[in-house]
């Protein structure tokens, strides 16, 4: 049985969080294990969505989508300039 928690970590996002979480045994994967660096922040949350993950992001433009009525499955967002790669790791534990 997979982790409840799916988590999608776009390219902003370390990609040392994802493995940390991976860890603690919570399903994460990252842009950068997709191979889908500088696709569109639209597709990426499409994306995460269709997948069944929760969109963690630094990018207010994801706000911007949900604010606009874009289909989604949750939307983790932290301001990069307040949050370190243990932060995110601390939520979760």
């Amino acid at each position: 049985m997979g982790s409840a928690i799916r988590l999608y970590f776009d390219e902003n996002v370390e990609v040392e969080v994802a493995r940390q979480m991976r860890e603690r045994g919570i399903e994460a994967v990252t842009v950068h294990d997709l191979g889908l660096l500088g696709d569109t922040d639209e597709n990426q949350l499409a994306r995460a969505t269709r997948m069944g993950y929760v969109p963690c992001t630094y990018d207010a433009d994801y706000l911007r989508m949900v604010t606009d009525g874009v289909e989604h499955s949750g939307i983790v967002f932290a301001f990069q300039e307040k949050t370190n790669i243990g932060d995110w790791v601390k939520v979760w534990n």
